[in-house]
Protein backbone atom coordinates (compact mmCIF):
# COMPACT_ATOMS: atom_id res chain seq x y z
CA UNK A 1 0.00 0.00 0.00
CA UNK A 2 1.12 3.18 -0.93
CA UNK A 3 1.80 6.21 1.68
CA UNK A 4 -0.10 9.19 1.32
CA UNK A 5 2.00 12.39 1.33
CA UNK A 6 0.90 16.08 1.47
CA UNK A 7 3.24 18.53 0.23
CA UNK A 8 2.25 21.66 0.88
CA UNK A 9 4.32 24.25 -1.13
CA UNK A 10 5.50 27.77 -0.20
CA UNK A 11 6.70 29.56 -3.38
CA UNK A 12 8.65 32.05 -3.75
CA UNK A 13 9.76 33.98 -7.04
CA UNK A 14 11.90 36.75 -6.14
CA UNK A 15 13.89 38.25 -3.19
CA UNK A 16 14.84 34.55 -1.65
CA UNK A 17 12.96 31.38 -1.82
CA UNK A 18 10.84 29.15 0.36
CA UNK A 19 9.11 25.74 -0.27
CA UNK A 20 8.01 24.04 2.16
CA UNK A 21 6.94 19.91 2.01
CA UNK A 22 4.99 18.93 4.86
CA UNK A 23 4.44 15.60 5.54
CA UNK A 24 5.41 12.69 8.14
CA UNK A 25 9.00 14.35 8.14
CA UNK A 26 7.78 17.91 8.25
CA UNK A 27 10.55 19.25 5.46
CA UNK A 28 10.71 22.28 4.77
CA UNK A 29 13.77 23.59 2.18
CA UNK A 30 14.50 26.93 -0.28
CA UNK A 31 13.87 26.84 -3.74
CA UNK A 32 13.71 29.96 -6.44
CA UNK A 33 12.16 29.48 -10.50
CA UNK A 34 13.50 27.02 -12.16
CA UNK A 35 14.87 25.30 -8.92
CA UNK A 36 14.18 21.96 -7.69
CA UNK A 37 14.29 19.48 -5.22
CA UNK A 38 14.25 15.85 -4.05
CA UNK A 39 11.77 14.95 -1.63
CA UNK A 40 10.77 12.09 0.02
CA UNK A 41 14.01 9.47 0.24
CA UNK A 42 14.79 10.52 -3.48
CA UNK A 43 11.17 9.23 -4.24
CA UNK A 44 9.75 12.52 -5.63
CA UNK A 45 11.58 15.78 -7.48
CA UNK A 46 9.60 18.99 -7.20
CA UNK A 47 10.77 21.76 -9.72
CA UNK A 48 9.38 25.26 -9.46
CA UNK A 49 9.10 26.19 -13.27
CA UNK A 50 7.30 29.84 -13.10
CA UNK A 51 4.91 32.06 -12.15
CA UNK A 52 2.09 31.66 -14.82
CA UNK A 53 -0.53 34.80 -13.41
CA UNK A 54 -0.75 36.92 -10.67
CA UNK A 55 -3.32 38.88 -9.66
CA UNK A 56 -3.19 39.05 -6.01
CA UNK A 57 -4.41 42.40 -4.65
CA UNK A 58 -1.55 44.23 -3.35
CA UNK A 59 -0.94 44.05 0.29
CA UNK A 60 -1.32 48.14 0.96
CA UNK A 61 -4.20 48.37 -1.36
CA UNK A 62 -8.17 47.74 -1.19
CA UNK A 63 -9.33 44.94 -3.51
CA UNK A 64 -12.72 43.56 -3.70
CA UNK A 65 -11.53 40.26 -4.80
CA UNK A 66 -8.10 38.82 -3.24
CA UNK A 67 -7.42 37.75 -6.55
CA UNK A 68 -5.04 34.76 -7.51
CA UNK A 69 -1.42 33.98 -8.49
CA UNK A 70 -0.87 30.24 -11.04
CA UNK A 71 2.01 28.49 -10.84
CA UNK A 72 4.00 25.82 -12.80
CA UNK A 73 5.40 23.10 -11.00
CA UNK A 74 7.03 20.07 -12.80
CA UNK A 75 6.73 16.39 -10.59
CA UNK A 76 8.89 13.31 -11.25
CA UNK A 77 8.74 10.14 -9.11
CA UNK A 78 12.01 8.54 -9.50
CA UNK A 79 12.91 6.70 -12.25
CA UNK A 80 9.52 8.10 -14.20
CA UNK A 81 9.08 11.28 -16.19
CA UNK A 82 8.44 15.02 -15.81
CA UNK A 83 4.93 16.01 -15.41
CA UNK A 84 4.02 19.66 -15.49
CA UNK A 85 1.01 20.60 -13.83
CA UNK A 86 -0.32 24.13 -12.59
CA UNK A 87 -1.72 25.13 -9.20
CA UNK A 88 -3.90 28.31 -7.91
CA UNK A 89 -3.53 30.18 -4.25
CA UNK A 90 -6.81 30.84 -4.26
CA UNK A 91 -9.49 29.12 -7.23
CA UNK A 92 -9.63 25.84 -7.53
CA UNK A 93 -6.69 23.52 -8.40
CA UNK A 94 -5.08 24.69 -5.57
CA UNK A 95 -4.15 20.68 -5.17
CA UNK A 96 -3.12 17.82 -7.21
CA UNK A 97 -2.41 14.42 -6.69
CA UNK A 98 0.98 12.59 -8.02
CA UNK A 99 1.64 9.39 -7.94
CA UNK A 100 0.01 8.51 -4.75
CA UNK A 101 0.88 12.31 -2.99
CA UNK A 102 -1.14 15.40 -3.05
CA UNK A 103 0.62 18.30 -3.34
CA UNK A 104 -1.03 21.69 -2.44
CA UNK A 105 0.35 25.38 -2.99
CA UNK A 106 -0.47 27.35 0.46
CA UNK A 107 1.27 30.88 -0.51
CA UNK A 108 2.74 32.48 -2.57
CA UNK A 109 5.75 35.08 -1.56
CA UNK A 110 6.55 38.20 -1.93
CA UNK A 111 3.01 39.38 -1.51
CA UNK A 112 2.50 42.42 -3.98
CA UNK A 113 2.27 45.56 -2.80
CA UNK A 114 1.37 49.06 -5.16
CA UNK A 115 4.88 50.28 -5.65
CA UNK A 116 7.06 47.39 -6.51
CA UNK A 117 6.89 45.49 -9.25
CA UNK A 118 8.03 42.03 -8.88
CA UNK A 119 10.07 39.55 -11.60
CA UNK A 120 8.27 36.50 -11.86
CA UNK A 121 11.33 35.20 -14.17
CA UNK A 122 13.96 35.20 -10.92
Amino acid sequence: MKTKLILALILIFACGSVLQAKGRTNEQFKLQVNGQKTVTKDKLKVKFVSVVEDSRCPIDANCAWAGNAKIQLKLKKKNGAWETFELNTDIEKREIRFGGYAIKIVGLTPTPRTNIRINRNR
